[in-house]
């Protein structure tokens, strides 16, 4: 079916989804399974920035197809065992076809590790931190039509979680990079007006009782 004004289609399995998530059967999977759906483990958490940061000039639907070969690759995104990775160890990665095989990417991602295990220490988990940075409701467009998705590229809270990061020494972790993570994540829900996943990540956010830490609350 074509896609209508509003940026839905109808899939060949009668399901309604924004546009995006009918080109590819892995977006179809993606985008029906996971994206914007609310998270709250921080080994996900991890994978989805470190994920964003290697998409950097590329299509997603190529690290989609690389995701297994990074989980592998990068100990299951476990930020202690990633913290760990040594000259060795990215040397090893360098000379792994499965993967983006970018060395500033792959440094970061270690180095992003370390600092990740910082932001733990302070907030209790990453999921507390990057939840903290929640926009309120009231922020939000009133209508989520294709029109005003692709407009929507970072926020004032991904800038704003930029700036903090990189003041803490994360590298890859721009303000686009990090609202495709909380677009990804379930932190804002972007699917369309229409999309029939849209209301069921409604249902799930109303449902969920995001991590908190002493330094961060759910911005409502």
């Amino acid at each position: 079916m074509p896609e209508a004004a509003d940026g839905v289609v109808v899939g060949e399995d009668g399901v309604v989804r924004c546009w995006w998530g009918d080109s590819d059967p892995l977006y179809r999977g993606y985008h029906d399974q996971e994206w914007g759906r609310p998270v709250v483990d921080d080994r996900r958490m991890f994978e989805k920035i470190c994920l964003e940061g290697f998409q950097s000039g590329l299509s997603w639907v190529t690290i989609l197809r690389k995701r297994e070969n990074f989980r592998r690759a990068f100990d299951g995104f476990d930020p202690e065992a990633v913290a760990r990775f040594d000259e060795a160890a990215i040397n090893r990665l360098m000379a792994d076809a499965g993967i983006v095989r970018n060395r500033s990417k792959i440094e970061a991602t270690v180095n992003n590790a370390r600092r990740c295990l910082e932001v733990v220490d302070e907030f209790g988990s990453l999921a507390a931190y990057v939840w903290s940075y929640e926009p309120d409701v009231s922020s939000r467009p009133k209508v989520m039509d294709r029109a005003t998705l692709l407009t929507l590229v970072t926020s004032p809270e991904s800038v704003a979680m930029s700036r903090d990061l990189r003041n803490r020494g994360w590298a890859f972790v721009g303000p686009t990079t990090l609202y495709a993570m909380m677009q990804s994540n379930g932190i804002v829900n972007d699917h369309l007006a229409g999309c029939q996943v849209r209301r069921e990540v409604e249902r799930e956010r109303a449902a969920l009782r995001p991590p908190f830490s002493s330094r961060g609350s759910r911005a409502r």
